[in-house]
């Protein structure tokens, strides 16, 4: 063979394949016998950057450990350096992805500096050099650990490793024949960047539900879905719903956008990129859109809605959705539909009420119908936002679960959609000491079914100045016609537990039993989502706790000889607790001369009140 033609060869070879050694450090090999190769190199031949055992030389058969100074290791037989590589270095080494990254004892970390004279000494230690980052770990646990938050942030590429990381590292995952390429961390949302939750497949299923019966009313459909990690969702529209809609997927992460790519054409979906400052290589003509064609987009969420219009949008990031509601309101379409779901459920259920208030405005405290209350408020916070863009909306569905808050509503463009749904916002007034909650209406003063009178922050000085005594038969039987009338035209709002009002000592009836009672009664009644055991009707408190009491059977006969059992912390009709009423009247004539001090202090402490937006 001619010399020329074997150096382009050798060149070419090279090309394909570069020497390892002067991209990565001597201490992290593929195999066993590449380290004791390293033993035959001579002592010109280490890299300089790398190794610095340059004082050691190789004389006869004597060969140095090239992972170990002189001091620590010196030079011996072949077969005694085989079992010292071996022993101690490849032994304990950590291994990633076909690479063993060796304990090394050179200089390359220097600890512990001790001045002696003139002349500073170094403490040599052992560590481990790290194939992605290159730095150094001294524990082998460690840098387990450090190669495993490489792997969670998706970091699997190094200076090293020039080639992605294999297709073996993903798993696949199938929902509702739709497969999805994953990261082994997919379930970790802060360590990955492609966040994969198995647990909201009920959560996908029922904004699928609802985007499959808005396709119904019109076509196409251009549907967004903002936050697209692996892109399951938008590629569940494509698939099943073809046509009738054209998606488009939206992540500003750069791994989670590439990975939406490959799931794409994983399912034989044709991918139309508009990825802001890139080229248009591998952008699909704009004549050539069809109904397999998604198009992926990498721009923030905000931006991406300020730029287009939509008819459809899904907001699903991590935590709260507040930051994106003026942009999602701005450019909807009229009739539009807006889905989003909120995973801030720490807040929205009472659990951290300084976030709530933060981020929507309320006060929140823990109820026992406080999963309709988070529902409640995150509608309130879409009505704000919808009002700032001169919209209104239509509530179409609403779920509250263990794990999200799911709001679904229509887009009704005009300033006149806006003021009525805008005037449906009104605060909520709970009363911890008899649990009866109202909605504030008009005025400054409310009475509780207890015989608290709230005051609302409007109120002057003297308008709460009444007389500490409950309700008579006539003030009671007034208020439950009231509500009664009040509540007959809309659906009642939240719900009462059974078990919570049940009496001890006393079987409660069926709960399908219990709602035919209250149907007789004449309230509305059903049941709830929010809770399985909670009952929806338009019944007060207390005569829902008269109903509950008047169906329930004593658990043992003996009972029945011991007389009626009444319910804990309610009064008889006609019976007004006389004694406790003479003893708030007789303090009252007492404190004419400074009523205000008497009444606040009758007000806060007897009867601890909280007000929930």
């Amino acid at each position: 063979i001619p010399e020329p033609e074997l150096k382009a060869e050798e060149k070419g070879a090279e090309e394909e394949h570069p020497r390892e050694s002067d991209n990565k450090h001597i201490s992290i090999q593929r195999h066993l016998a590449d380290l004791e190769k390293l033993a035959d190199l001579s002592e010109g031949e280490f890299p300089t950057t790398t190794s610095q055992n340059t004082d050691l030389c190789v004389t006869g058969e004597r060969k140095p450990c090239p992972l170990c100074p002189e001091e620590k290791f010196k030079a011996c037989y072949s077969h005694k350096l085989h079992r010292h590589l071996q022993n101690l270095h490849w032994k304990v080494s950590v291994e990633f992805e076909g690479y063993r990254m060796c304990i090394c004892h050179l200089s390359c970390r220097p600890v512990k500096p001790n001045l002696v004279g003139d002349q500073t000494l170094s403490k040599m230690g052992a560590h481990y050099h790290c194939i992605i980052c290159s730095a150094t770990i001294v524990r082998r646990t460690d840098m387990i650990g450090h190669i495993n938050r490489h792997v969670n942030k998706g970091e699997t590429e190094s200076r090293f490793i020039t080639a992605r990381a294999p297709k073996s590292s993903y798993e696949v995952v199938k929902e509702s024949a739709t497969d999805v390429q994953v990261l082994p961390n997919h379930s970790t949302p802060q360590k990955t960047d492609s966040y994969f939750n198995p647990k909201m497949k009920l959560n996908r299923q029922l904004i699928f539900c609802a985007l499959a019966v808005f396709a119904g009313e019109r076509k196409p459909i251009e549907c967004l879905d903002a936050f697209g990690a692996t892109g399951i969702m938008g590629l569940q529209w494509a698939k099943h719903l073809r046509s009738s809609v054209k998606v488009t997927i939206n992540d500003c992460n750069e791994n989670s956008v590439a990975m939406i790519k490959e799931n794409c054409h994983l399912n034989k979906m044709k991918v139309k990129l508009n990825i802001k400052e890139e080229d248009d290589d591998e952008t699909v003509g704009n004549g050539e859109e069809n109904s397999d064609t998604i198009e992926v987009t990498k721009m923030d969420a905000n931006v991406v809605m300020h730029l287009r219009s939509f008819d459809f949008i899904h907001l699903d990031p991590f935590g709260t959705s507040v930051n994106y509601l003026d942009s999602a309101f701005r450019n909807v379409r009229n009739l539009g539909i807006v889905s989003l779901t909120s995973t801030d459920i720490s807040s929205l259920y009472a659990k951290a009420q300084h976030v709530a208030q933060r981020h929507y405005g309320c006060n929140i405290v823990r109820t026992e119908y406080y999963k309709e209350l988070a529902a409640r408020t995150v509608i309130a916070a879409v009505t704000r936002a919808a009002a700032r863009c001169n919209k209104g909306i239509e509530v179409l569905l609403a779920v509250a679960l263990e794990h999200f808050v799911l709001v679904v509503v229509r887009v009704l463009r005009g300033p006149t959609p806006a003021d009525d749904s805008a005037r449906k916002v009104r605060y909520l007034i709970h009363c911890q000491w008899c649990e009866e909650r109202v909605f504030q209406k008009e005025g400054n003063m409310m009475e509780e079914e207890c015989g608290v009178y709230i005051r609302t922050p409007n109120t002057s000085a003297e308008s709460y100045l009444v007389h500490g005594k409950r309700k008579s038969e006539e003030v009671l039987r007034g208020t439950a016609k009231r509500q009664r009338a009040e509540h007959s035209a809309e659906h009642p709002p939240f719900y009462y537990n059974i078990h919570r009002h049940s009496i001890k000592g006393m079987n409660m009836p069926k709960l399908n039993k219990f709602l035919s009672y209250l149907s007789e009664a004449g309230y509305r009644v059903s049941r709830t989502h929010f809770d399985p055991m909670g009952v929806r009707t338009s019944a007060p408190l207390a005569q829902f706790k008269a109903i509950l009491m008047k169906y329930s059977t004593p658990t043992y006969v003996g009972a029945q000889a011991e007389g009626p059992v009444h319910l804990p912390g309610e009064t008889q009709v006609g019976e007004e607790l006389p004694a406790a009423a003479a003893i708030k009247v007789e303090e009252a004539e007492l404190a004419e001369d400074d009523m205000s001090g008497v009444f606040t202090s009758m007000f806060t402490q007897p009867y601890p009140t909280h007000c929930a937006d």
